[in-house]
């Protein structure tokens, strides 16, 4: 192994090693089901912010963004666009609503359990079908955290894939396996901290390297300048008004995500939400504008050279490489920023194992199959389900062509639709009864499985054939049974209203 990988891979083994150590210490910290799934509802502003926006980003933001950029040209941004327009949607009008009525609602820690207290759900179907969507999607979103690991290490060290996707496997398990919800969102502070570092200072200084003739490189690699730095072409080819709708339609995501909701429950107070909403947009802003700089700045840097399809995603991976390593000899720098995307894929993974976790000892396991089984018992279902969810994602991702921006696209259209309109409709229409709420859920999920995955049209799947994000059908249709089925069916309980005043009426640590 040549000396400057070696370096590179000391700073691997650093950044590795102190985010076990982190797990062991949270792991001295967590006693209870409370603290393990949602830290005691402790978090400050800074830690609630970063963790909620590094567990949403994934390693999708510094390879699945960058590289449709780089082979497609800045028309791409669309979805950073959506994302970014979500991202603030939730800060300002999901996270407080939901904080207040987790809390009212028999002080709820995972979603499934909310949407339960909050319809009051006796027979469990809420809770059971939640359940099964979030295990499915998530298994699939894990998969691409994983997935972008395995190419991390494979362009790093010429490790092979499978070898490399062990590695993140057993480092993300390891953490979250002992330290819960705690170790993940200390590791995602340190993680979105290291990754908006990545993000500001590497397109920064490649782009010195091509600026004089930035414009000529890009053009060398087979491009349109015009057509490339224009929002409106999609390689080369105009948008249709489908398109952009589609990639705007990436926002509506935000308020059905899971890993990203619990972040809003297990905040300290209302007073740290209005700092962290703050923050996390700040820097949801500058990730996203730096990440799609990365791709068009990747393009020209490397210019002659065109990167593959299937390769376009370790577009900063190469710039890092050449930067650092070839031009500036910094390995042990350069190697740093590699952590930054290493950050980025394990943000986002150990979130989604401990949603997946949560979801089935918590609301299966202790709140319907063994009522009476203790906390400690929980916690042991807990860190069991983790590494079962690990190993199903480590096979789901075991191809090394399969796409992160893909397998992306897909858990975040399942979830979305799934549990965007319900979580909407629970906070803001009183009317929205249990009927709905099943309605709503059922038919989100189904219609993205049904778009994205059934051959039913001349063989291909109805995406394939319409270029229409299932994440825009699916949160419509969604939407509509929840209103249908909510007016034609009873309306909710007296009790079930009344809560739902209590919440708009609710004041820190009272009720009024």
């Amino acid at each position: 192994m040549a000396a400057n990988s070696i370096i590179v891979l000391f700073a691997f083994a650093v950044y590795l090693i102190i985010m076990i150590i982190i797990g062991i210490i949270s792991m001295k910290k967590t006693n209870s089901t409370e603290d393990y799934f949602l830290g005691g509802r402790g978090l400050n502003s800074w830690v609630a912010a970063l963790s909620a926006q590094a567990s949403d980003m994934s390693g999708w933001l510094l390879m699945g963004l960058p590289g449709s950029v780089y082979a497609l040209g800045t028309g791409q941004a669309w979805i950073a666009i959506g994302l970014f327009l979500g991202t603030v949607a939730n800060w300002l009008f999901i996270s407080k609503p939901l904080r207040r009525y987790t809390i009212v609602a028999n002080n709820s820690l995972t979603l499934p359990e909310f949407l339960e207290n909050r319809y009051h759900d006796k027979k469990r179907i809420l809770l059971y079908i939640s359940s099964i969507v979030i295990v499915i999607f998530f298994l699939v979103y894990t998969a691409s955290a994983l997935a972008s690991g395995g190419k991390l290490f494979n362009s790093v060290f010429g490790v092979d894939y499978h070898i490399a996707l062990a590695i993140g496997a057993g480092v993300i398990l390891t953490y979250t396996f002992l330290g819960g919800f705690l170790a993940v969102c200390t590791t995602d502070f340190i993680q979105g901290t290291l990754m908006l570092v990545g993000l500001l200072i590497v397109p920064i200084v490649a782009y010195g390297y091509v600026s004089g003739d930035f414009t000529a490189n890009l053009e060398a690699t087979g491009v349109n300048y015009s057509d490339y730095m224009s929002l409106f072409s999609n390689g080369g080819k105009p948008y249709s008004a489908v398109d952009i709708l589609s990639q705007l339609a990436w926002g509506l995501g935000y308020c059905g995500m899971p890993h990203i909701l619990v972040r809003f429950m297990a905040i300290r107070s209302e007073k740290e939400l209005k700092k962290s909403s703050v923050i996390a947009i700040v820097w949801v802003f500058i990730s996203l504008v730096m990440a799609c700089v990365i791709g068009v700045v990747g393009r020209a840097f490397l210019a002659p050279a065109v990167l593959s399809d299937t390769a376009s995603e370790s577009v900063f991976i190469e710039l890092i490489n050449r930067v650092f390593n070839d031009k500036l000899a910094l390995p042990f720098i350069g190697g740093l920023f590699l952590c930054g995307i290493l950050a980025a894929i394990m943000s986002t993974a150990d979130s989604q194992l401990l949603v997946c976790a949560s979801s089935v000892s918590k609301d299966i396991y202790k709140n319907a199959v063994k009522p009476d089984s203790s906390d400690q018992t929980v916690l042991k279902v807990s860190r069991i389900t983790v590494i079962v969810v690990a190993v199903l994602a480590f096979f789901i991702a075991w191809d090394p062509d399969s796409s992160i921006m893909a397998l992306v696209s897909d858990a975040w259209a399942g979830l979305g639709s799934a549990f965007g309109p319900i979580v909407v409709c629970s906070l803001f229409w009183k009317r929205t009864n249990i009927a709905g709420a099943v309605a709503g859920i059922v038919s989100g999920g189904l219609t993205v499985i049904v778009w994205d995955y059934l051959p039913l049209v001349n063989g291909s799947t109805i995406y394939a054939a319409t270029g229409v994000y299932s994440l825009l059908v699916g949160f419509a249709i969604s939407l509509a049974c929840i209103v249908i089925f909510s007016l034609l069916t009873k309306a909710p309980s007296a009790e079930i209203t009344e809560e739902f005043e209590r919440v708009k009426n609710y004041r820190e640590d009272k009720l009024i």
